[in-house]
């Protein structure tokens, strides 16, 4: 699907790509779900499907609090406090850790409000502040949404699927 370029546009992005992703997740035996078998976000590194998920999670919940503090005319630090845009594998590092006592289920769970989320977000916002207005330096907040969002699910669906490629192979 080519880039959203309005709202009806990014909604179906987002649904599309999440739903295909979770029917995926959601078959995946949860004894296989913590094994360090995926490449990690951080070059040489190993995740599991539990700390992809946990990304997911950390990505969803750091826009919605980007558009919390504008909302409320707050500062925002990009990406965020303590990180730069070119230590992101770190935060994604800090992403598998503030999720990893969660279980493969609650995990699934948290994703699915952070994404109601994002999309009653869109859902309550015009088109013109989603796609005509600048939000974060060039990038509008239609934009940003899909970046961390449609985006990284379908990346996440393609890991995934390959994964469970190989490691199905494996076990037969």
């Amino acid at each position: 699907m080519a880039t959203p370029k309005n709202k009806v546009e990014l909604l179906f992005a987002i649904e599309d790509s999440y739903s295909k992703l979770k029917k995926d997740l959601e078959s995946i035996p949860v004894e296989l779900t913590t094994k360090k078998e995926l490449a990690g976000h951080v070059k040489g590194t190993q995740m599991s499907v539990s700390n992809l998920v946990s990304y997911l999670i950390g990505w969803g919940e750091l826009l919605l609090k980007w558009n919390r503090k504008k909302d409320n005319k707050e500062t925002v630090d990009f990406p965020e406090t303590g990180y730069k845009w070119n230590e992101l594998g770190k935060l994604a590092q800090k992403f598998y850790s503030d999720y990893d006592k969660l279980l493969f289920p609650e995990l699934l769970t948290k994703l699915e409000v952070v994404v109601t989320e994002i999309l009653d977000l869109i859902e309550r916002t015009e088109n013109k502040e989603l796609y005509q207005t600048p939000w974060y330096d060039k990038w509008t907040k239609g934009k940003m949404i899909q970046l961390n969002t449609s985006s990284p699910y379908k990346n996440a669906r393609s890991r995934v699927r390959k994964w469970k490629k190989v490691t199905i192979e494996k076990q037969q």
